[in-house]
């Protein structure tokens, strides 16, 4: 059987996502890969974050050129049979399709890893190619020319060694070994290349500088096809009643492509269709996903710029050198945010840095908590207290304790605006998450106020929370009143609202808050 050689695996891998209920057609981007066969840019790099479909695009590479079945009836009618030319490269090649991240067994050696890829491509040879028997080759590529074929290799998860910080001693070596293997080779048609880590850049004569590289960063050609667009989220939202499209695009949005379009999370979409309600499913696979993990490199830059994005103000930041395979650990602000865009934790669009979606708020969120965040650790683990105060209505404990937020020395909270006052009430109020649904900026009744919070407890009052600068309580109240800010709570059959009027002086700095039923 082989084992990477025309296997059975991507065909019956594409066949059932295709016949899957929440299937995105994205087979347009195989006319943009045919194009590179046979030709100088026939090394294709494509990295992205965990969950982006990277996989599902390398099974239905492997489907669509594999010449050991039929998949034309599995095609047709897709977005690539389109395409005039769609059956010249149609099941036309001998495909080598590679998963880097099978390690040897336990304890195995660095020669084990890359011996069990040699020899799963040579047996596999052997086995097709009856003329390479019963010879000594001198090299794997020896062989390979012997057979007098063409290929296409697709490789899953190049970077495994690397993101997993594995026999680092020997990281490259491997590039030398892919190099040798593909670079320059009559018998490469194609090379397809997909992982989470760009590769490294040492100099101009790097191993894998053949590799025309697309990432987070700088992709013109195919991030339409990682990720779901606008329109494909709206299509698979109206295969179901549960979830409304405000709420998919609240969760999952939040990325986009050099022209603007919208990008969603695809994984995390299919997952709460299934699952018929929005919630994280963002899953940690390993350090280099955490959050905190670049976080804690420069708690003393960063931490600014993270209360700015949890309050959903972007951070402006010039970046352009990208984190790769292989590099050190972060080393500065810039290197710290081009590792987090690199991994789907951040978005980038235009020189802004932001937080995607309400998925990825939620991990730093939790962030805000751990102790090497300091002063801001002990204001968020200690803002339990603030809503304890609020629910018993003692408008002076809140803005006692609002006092002593705003006068901490974290730059971004200036005595200035309103911007100021809601960057220190997300941060009074982020424990409140437990119990609440928390919306800033929440369109209701006749305007937007500044906070609603929907109870996930049907004991807990609803709570609209409205700031002044340089006003009075009673006018937010009286805002909150006028502009029927209550219309959504009352909607979802809350009975028992809080109305909460927050002001501050910016010149006196002084805070006052009026809590009161809503009647």
């Amino acid at each position: 059987m082989a084992v990477c050689l025309n296997t059975e695996s991507a065909n019956k891998m594409f066949r059932m996502m295709v016949h899957d209920k929440y299937f995105v057609d994205k087979s347009g981007m195989i006319e943009t890969v045919n194009a590179r066969i046979n030709t100088m840019n026939r090394y294709l790099c494509v990295t992205k974050p965990r969950r982006f479909g990277k996989t599902s695009a390398l099974n239905m590479l492997g489907a669509y050129y594999c010449k050991a079945y039929d998949t034309a009836a599995l095609f047709d009618g897709l977005r690539i049979s389109m395409s005039a030319t769609w059956r010249t490269h149609l099941n036309r090649y001998s495909v080598i399709h590679l998963s880097l991240n099978r390690l040897p067994d336990r304890d195995g050696t660095y020669q084990d890893y890359v011996n069990g890829i040699r020899d799963a491509i040579r047996q596999d040879i052997q086995e097709a190619y009856p003329k390479t028997r019963n010879k000594e080759w001198g090299s794997l590529v020896d062989m390979l020319t012997a057979t007098e074929d063409q290929f296409i290799f697709i490789i899953d998860e190049w970077d495994y060694i690397f993101s997993h910080e594995l026999y680092p001693e020997h990281q490259g070596e491997f590039l030398e070994f892919l190099r040798n293997l593909l670079k320059d080779q009559s018998y490469v048609a194609l090379a397809y290349m997909t992982g989470v880590l760009p590769i490294k850049k040492y100099s101009t004569g790097s191993a894998l500088n053949m590799f025309k590289e697309y990432t987070m960063l700088k992709d013109p050609h195919f991030e339409e096809y990682f990720g779901f667009t606008e329109s494909e989220v709206r299509a698979l939202s109206e295969k179901q009643s549960a979830l409304t499209m405000e709420e998919i695009s609240d969760w999952y949005d939040g990325y986009q492509t050099r022209t603007g379009a919208r990008l969603y999370n695809p994984r995390s979409v299919v997952c709460a269709l299934e699952d018929a309600t929005c919630q994280s499913y963002w899953t940690r696979t390993g350090k280099m996903d955490e959050v905190l993990f670049f976080l804690k490199y420069n708690i003393g830059e960063v931490r600014d710029d993270v209360i700015r994005m949890v309050n959903g103000m972007p951070v402006r930041i010039d970046i352009k050198k990208e984190y790769t395979a292989g590099q050190e650990s972060p080393a500065n602000r810039k290197d710290i945010y081009s590792a987090m865009v690199i991994y789907g934790l951040l978005s980038y669009h235009d020189g802004e840095l932001r937080i995607p979606n309400k998925e990825l708020m939620l991990e730093f969120e939790e962030a805000l908590e751990d102790e090497d965040f300091g002063y801001v650790a002990d204001l968020v683990r200690k803002s339990e207290k603030v809503l304890d105060a609020t629910l018993e209505k003692r408008g002076d404990a809140v803005a006692s304790y609002l006092h002593n937020i705003h006068n901490s020395e974290i730059p971004i909270l200036k005595y200035n605006d309103e911007n100021s006052l809601s960057c220190v009430v997300t941060l009074a109020y982020l424990s409140a998450r437990n119990q609440y649904r928390i919306e800033r900026e929440e369109k209701s009744g006749k305007g937007f106020a500044d906070f609603v919070f929907y109870p996930k407890k049907k004991n807990l009052p609803g709570i609209i929370l409205e700031c002044k600068a340089n006003d009075t309580p009673l006018a937010a109240i009286a805002q909150i009143k006028n502009k029927e800010y209550d219309e959504k709570l009352r909607a979802k059959k809350i009975e028992k609202i809080l109305a909460v009027g927050l002001s501050y002086d910016t010149n006196r700095k002084e805070h006052q808050c009026v809590i009161v039923d809503l009647l």
